[in-house]
Order: structure tokens, then C-alpha cells, then sequence
């Protein structure tokens, strides 16, 4: 039996000194940062360990996203993109009266001042992430799986062009590192990309993770082997707070407590939330799709995404990814997978060469975003919050990890977190 089958009841029958509730990326490395801090902690997940968002992702750490998910230039091409149902944006309809409330404070923070206030706080959040990750990767030795080896921004159309250029210079001004290609430079950059590419901002301080599932396989084993708990394929029913010194968490009608807890579910996290800190957050998931196209391993070296087509193409040890789009459709509506497969006629015109689909799969996930685009990383008492992170969590996780952890050890954590906080809405 290998390390991640084993649910040893005798681990798990006493109480914890904390329990980290959801086994994504976000909250596995959580778990991991407080167990090598000696802290006594049981990772709870309702399914395998980073097999939902974390696994399906395009794997790009995203430090270049300094911007809130919507700004008022996309208005004006909103109705046009909704009337396209595999357009980048779709919105299912029966769910509109859902959205509506989240939607509305969503629009409300493309006015000027709260726009201006969530691009701050992106800026510090992604330029703390990549000393992050480099310090993460050296301690629990990932190099194999973590390239920090750039990503570009391409565009065909000359309007496009002109924009990138603008938003160069503009990210240039804020610190956030870009060269502007031309095309002979672009191709010489990446020779698999189609004559029609005119250009591209490279961007050097991002990088990527070439296998999703190793990483996550390995830092559960370093979890494990420092002495901590796993339980998967367990369902938390409910999350109590007893008292400043003990949660109760029921998950598949068994009872666990622990003195402190971390929640980290994700787009589910908003009920939970309400129990331990009473606010009904404005959370929502954007379904995210991806096509992965496993006879394309050596296509392209760094991740591409294009202003025109609006999704990415990341390579990975076991094929070239085709990720993005939004869907806004809640938890429950079945996939619709013929937004996965349509990645495949928008990356072909991009390339000199046909892409091959043979034995291509195709993934959904929830992408958990908050109306005003940064994530909740917050402590109040022994109840610890880490979710909402949107298209970045794979950015932000090892920060995360460092924020819990150094307020859990009730040390300075290494930004203001008070952008973050809970109580912010």
C-alpha cells in the first residue's frame, strides 16, 4: 500500500493540534509548512489530495496577473462574448439569479478607487510569490518539477500589438520585469509558433510546474514522513467552533477536533466559512476547462497564451496543456466538455504544425474567486483562512503556506495581510 492509501486510524483516533480541512495545493502546503514547524496537523480531504483544481490547472506561476479578473474595457465586449457559449466567457443562465449578488459587487469594484486598491495588493502579493517559490523549491527539492523559465504573451493582429506594447511599458513602470518581441525574435523564441504570431511580451520573473501530479505526490510523502496525518475520501459534513482552544470537524459521520484549523477548500469554502466566522462571503467559482493533448510533450518549452484567443498553452512532462476560459455555472452543472475540445481549433491556427489530438483528455474544474479578486488569508482566534485565490493559486500557494504558518507561530508574516482579511467585506 503505497503512503497516500494508507488513512491510519491510529494517527488520527486522538485530537490534533490543527486540522488543515481541503487537500489542494494551497492546503497540502499548508499542512506541510506547519508539520516541519513541529506542529501536530491532519490534513482532511473530501476526495484524493490535490486531484480537484490543483491537479487540472494550467500550471503557470502567474506573477505578471497584477490586475483584478475584470475591468470596465471588458464591458463593451461582454455581450458579445456571452452570446458565444464557447466563447472565454460563458455564463449558464439558470444560474444568473445565483450569480447576480456576486456579480454586482464584482462591478462594483471596477470603479477607480477599489480597482486601484485590489491591483496594490495583487502587486504585493505576486511579487512576494516567486521569492516564495524559489525558497519552496530549494527546501523541499523540487527543481525537477518547478521551471522558472518565463512565459509569453503573444498576439496576431496589430491592434493587439499595440496593446501588449502599452501593457509592457505600463508593468515595466510598476517593476514587473517584460521585453517586447517582435516577430523574428518571437520565432526565434518559439520556432513552433505559426508566421501569423506578430509579437510578444516575455515575460522572465514567471515560470511553471511540468508535472502537477509528482509534485503534489512528493511533498504529500514529505508531509507523511515528517509524521503528519492524511485522510482522503472523507466528506466534511459540518466545522464548529467549540471554543477559542477546540474545533469539532465531522466528515463522513466521524467526529475530529483539534485546538486549531485551517480552512482551505477552495470554491467550496463559503458555508464553511459562515460557520466558523459568520460572514457570507462573496465567493464564486469560475469553472476553468482543459484539453491536454498527451503526444505534444515537446511542442513548446515555456508557457504561451495568446490576447486574442484568450487561453494557455503550457508544456508538461506528459503533454501540452490547452487551459482557460470562465465559466460561471456554481458547483453543480455538469461540465460542458466541448469547451475543452475547442481549445484545439484555437491553438492550431497558432503553430506551424497540426496538433496532435490522439488520445486527448479533457478536464473542469472550480476556480474559487472572490468578488474583489484577492483571496482571504486571515486568522481570527484558532480559525485560519486560506481560499478565494482565483486564477492564482498556484502563485500563491507557497506564500500562503508562509502566512498561515508565521501566524500560527504568531510571528510577523512576510506581507500585510490585512488586504486579506475575512472581515474586509
Amino acid at each position: 500500500m503505497s503512503n497516500r492509501e494508507k488513512t491510519s486510524r491510529e494517527k488520527t483516533s486522538r485530537e490534533k493540534k490543527i486540522i488543515v480541512v481541503g487537500g489542494g495545493l494551497i492546503g497540502l502546503t499548508i499542512a506541510l509548512e506547519l508539520q516541519k514547524a513541529g506542529i501536530d496537523t491532519l490534513l482532511l480531504e473530501k476526495e484524493q489530495v490535490g486531484r480537484g483544481a490543483s491537479w487540472g490547472n494550467a500550471g503557470h506561476i502567474a506573477t505578471e496577473q497584477v490586475y483584478p479578473i475584470a475591468d470596465p474595457s471588458m464591458l463593451k465586449s461582454l455581450p458579445k462574448m456571452l452570446l458565444d457559449p464557447l466563447g472565454p466567457l460563458r455564463i449558464d443562465w439558470r444560474y444568473l439569479p445565483q450569480l447576480m449578488p456576486w456579480g454586482m459587487k464584482l462591478l462594483s469594484n471596477m470603479r477607480s478607487a477599489p480597482f486601484e486598491r485590489i491591483h496594490q495588493s495583487l502587486r504585493v502579493l505576486n511579487r512576494a510569490a516567486l521569492p516564495s517559490w524559489e525558497r519552496f523549491k530549494e527546501r523541499w527539492a523540487l527543481q525537477s518539477w518547478v521551471k522558472i523559465e518565463g512565459s509569453l504573451l503573444v498576439a496576431e493582429r496589430e491592434q493587439s500589438l499595440e496593446q501588449l506594447q502599452k501593457h509592457g511599458e505600463k508593468l515595466n513602470a510598476l517593476g514587473i520585469k517584460n521585453q517586447l518581441l517582435g516577430r523574428q525574435a518571437l520565432l526565434d523564441k518559439a520556432p513552433a509558433l505559426a508566421d501569423s504570431q506578430l509579437g510578444a511580451l516575455l515575460f522572465p520573473d514567471t515560470g511553471h510546474i511540468v508535472d502537477l501530479s509528482a509534485l503534489i505526490d512528493h511533498l504529500l510523502t514529505q508531509f507523511q514522513q515528517l509524521g503528519g496525518s492524511v485522510i482522503e475520501n472523507y466528506e466534511v459534513g459540518s466545522i464548529k467552533k467549540l471554543s477559542s482552544k477546540k474545533v469539532e470537524v465531522v466528515a463522513n459521520g466521524e467526529i475530529f477536533t483539534a485546538e486549531s484549523i485551517v480552512l482551505a477548500t477552495g470554491a467550496f469554502s463559503k458555508p464553511f466559512a459562515k460557520a466558523l466566522s459568520g460572514f457570507n462571503l462573496p465567493l464564486e467559482t469560475e469553472r476553468g476547462y482543459h484539453l491536454m493533448l498527451p503526444h505534444e510533450k515537446e511542442r513548446l518549452s515555456i508557457p504561451i497564451s495568446s490576447i486574442d484567443r484568450k487561453f494557455i498553452m503550457t508544456p508538461m512532462n506528459s503533454g501540452l496543456r490547452l487551459a482557460g476560459t470562465v465559466e460561471y455555472g456554481g458547483l453543480k452543472l455538469p461540465p460542458d466538455m466541448r469547451r475543452a475540445q475547442n481549445f484545439l481549433p484555437l491553438a492550431t491556427p497558432m503553430l506551424k504544425d497540426p496538433l496532435n489530438a490522439t488520445d486527448a483528455t479533457e478536464w473542469m474544474g472550480f476556480r474559487p474567486t472572490m468578488a474583489d479578486s484577492l483571496p482571504v488569508i486571515d486568522q481570527v482566534d484558532n480559525c485560519y483562512y486560506a481560499f478565494g485565490h482565483q486564477h492564482l493559486g498556484i502563485t500563491h500557494a507557497t506564500l500562503t503556506a508562509e502566512i498561515i504558518t508565521a501566524l500560527y507561530l504568531n510571528q510577523p508574516p512576510p506581507i500585510d495581510v490585512k488586504p486579506f482579511a475575512i472581515d474586509r467585506f
